[in-house]
């Protein structure tokens, strides 16, 4: 059966039944227009506000002439104005391309060429790296620069973001948005040696937006959340997990530029802050802290952590910091909206090397390697399947058959389900290094430190670390002339961005290898 709609123009059908990214502001605008969506070091901004401003970007990119479904780059740091470029994008039907700010230039560079990006917004402390790269970006025709912008960048006139961010603030209701309308593109590096854009719809991200509310226990009403959000925002953890899903239901985001403790404790002290996420390695910096001892804070209800599992020593003094909240692991992947796990309550002190159970709108299984589905408790991959899902990868037509092959999302994360439905992840089946927050391609790394003139073989694997999760680790085999670890790191520096540079430099005379010459990590890692 289908409903007779011939007479109802595309966009009133579109307006009426849509469930996209830019509406979920809008609500939380139409009944908390008052309340603070967002307080940064320069400000704070109410909810009406927060809707206006998004409203005005959006009608100036589509002024500048902007066209449907076009990327926009991101050069920003957390701030209420980066959330607002991105909902205007959303609300404009333009995709938000958030690029990463730990990246060297010349990878800021691959990312705008590969999405074919032709407009850039950016802060004013970052125009520098833009200049570095903008004559090799030739697509490039607008930029957009908050703050003191320079009247050219590259022989392109700039365009002020607050001169946009005054204008026509009205509702976009001439603008048709579908919900498989593409939101966002963040590029996640693969196993080669050059990152991939994730694709990702308005509908993948509303139905995370819901399912983190529910996971994180935010509540729409008066008692509402206030998150401090300390990892970056052109990340899919603060950006999809952390802001957005607090903005859905009305709370208040505290974003800091990065985790300062005495800054965060000031969050703490003076924001009432409700929810909070912190790596490893910050809440034992936090639990340390001169501040904090013989205190508590009351109204934190939610610790999040990721990356890395933490001992249970360590989870009992979260707790008595802060009694009322329960410290838990969430974890996911940028191509399947995270979180895909998440630990229940219970499973704080019982599971705390566990990934957690699937949330409920992520169908999570494992497969052996012909896609079967395999038995609980049987080890192979970790498949995904449901709405988060990515609509794909750009420009990568050959990767897509193989990570959708028989219907599921393809990971390349090894591990098992439980026979209580809680998924254990024990490898990874590509060498992939997650450190940081950030996925490092061991093939990248080794074929930037073999660009050195004195290093002739290098293994790279990542050994567990508690403050980066894991830290990227090289094992260098030299000509005969002298290198130290320094020089190594520096040369490395010089060629990747900061979170992909070697932690750990060792120096052997041969790497283990098969009898067809490929490097045994499994006995680097014993070495390490």
């Amino acid at each position: 059966m289908k409903p007779d709609v011939s007479d109802v123009s595309a966009l009133d059908l579109n307006l009426a039944g849509r469930s996209v990214v830019g509406d979920m502001l809008t609500r939380s605008a139409e009944q908390f227009p008052h309340r603070i969506a967002i307080k940064d070091p320069t400000g704070e901004v109410s909810y009406a506000e927060l809707e206006r401003t998004a409203n005005a970007i959006g009608r100036g990119l589509l002024g500048l002439g902007v066209q449907r479904q076009e990327p926009v780059g991101f050069i920003m740091g957390n701030s209420w104005k980066f959330m607002a470029t991105y909902y205007g994008c959303a609300k404009a039907a333009l995709i938000s391309l958030p690029i990463n700010l730990a990246q060297a230039p010349d990878e800021i560079r691959f990312c705008l060429a590969d999405a074919e990006v032709g407009t850039i917004v950016i802060d004013a402390d970052f125009v520098p790296i833009l200049e570095q790269i903008i004559a090799e970006l030739p697509q490039v025709t607008r930029i957009v620069v908050r703050g003191d912008d320079p009247a050219q960048i590259g022989g392109i006139d700039t365009v002020s973001w607050d001169e946009l961010a005054a204008g026509d603030g009205s509702p976009l209701d001439d603008v048709i948005v579908d919900e498989r309308d593409i939101l966002q593109c963040l590029y996640s590096s693969g196993t080669t040696s050059r990152p991939k854009g994730v694709l990702t719809s308005h509908l993948s991200v509303v139905i995370a937006c819901l399912t983190t509310a529910i996971t994180a226990g935010h509540k729409w009403g008066n008692q509402y959340s206030t998150f401090g959000v300390i990892v970056p925002m052109f990340h899919t953890t603060a950006l999809n997990v952390l802001t957005m899903p607090t903005l859905t239901t009305g709370g208040t985001v505290v974003a800091l530029p990065g985790f300062e403790p005495d800054a965060f404790i000031d969050a703490l002290e003076n924001d009432g802050i409700t929810h909070i996420m912190l790596l490893p390695h910050m809440y034992e910096l936090l639990l340390q802290h001169p501040r904090t001892q013989g205190k508590t804070y009351d109204d934190v209800e939610f610790c999040m952590y990721a990356m890395a599992q933490m001992p249970d020593e360590r989870i009992k003094r979260i707790k008595a910091l802060f009694p009322n909240g329960h410290a838990l692991l969430g974890s996911g992947m940028t191509e399947c909206v995270p979180p895909t796990v998440f630990q229940f309550p219970e499973h704080e002190f019982t599971a705390t090397a566990s990934w957690g159970p699937p949330v409920c709108t992520v169908d999570t299984r494992i497969a052996d390697p012909e896609g079967n589905i395999l038995p609980r408790g049987q080890v192979g991959e970790i498949v995904y399947r449901g709405a988060q899902v990515m609509a794909g990868y750009w420009n990568r037509a050959e990767t897509n058959a193989e990570v959708f092959r028989g219907g599921w999302l393809r990971t390349g994360d090894i591990g098992y389900k439980d026979d209580e439905g809680v998924i254990w992840f024990t490898d990874r089946s590509k060498d992939m290094i997650k450190s940081g927050g950030e996925n490092v391609s061991s093939m990248e790394v080794e074929r930037t430190l073999l660009e050195h003139p004195h290093i002739v073989d290098v293994g790279v694997i990542g050994v567990p670390d508690d403050r980066w999760g894991e830290a990227v680790t090289a094992f260098v085999v030299t000509d005969g002339s002298p290198v130290t670890e320094d020089d190594v790191i520096t040369h490395a520096k010089e060629l990747l961005g900061g979170f992909k540079v070697p932690k750990r430099v060792e120096f052997v005379d041969a790497l283990p290898k098969t009898a067809t010459g490929k490097v045994q990590k499994h006995e680097l890692r014993n070495l390490a």
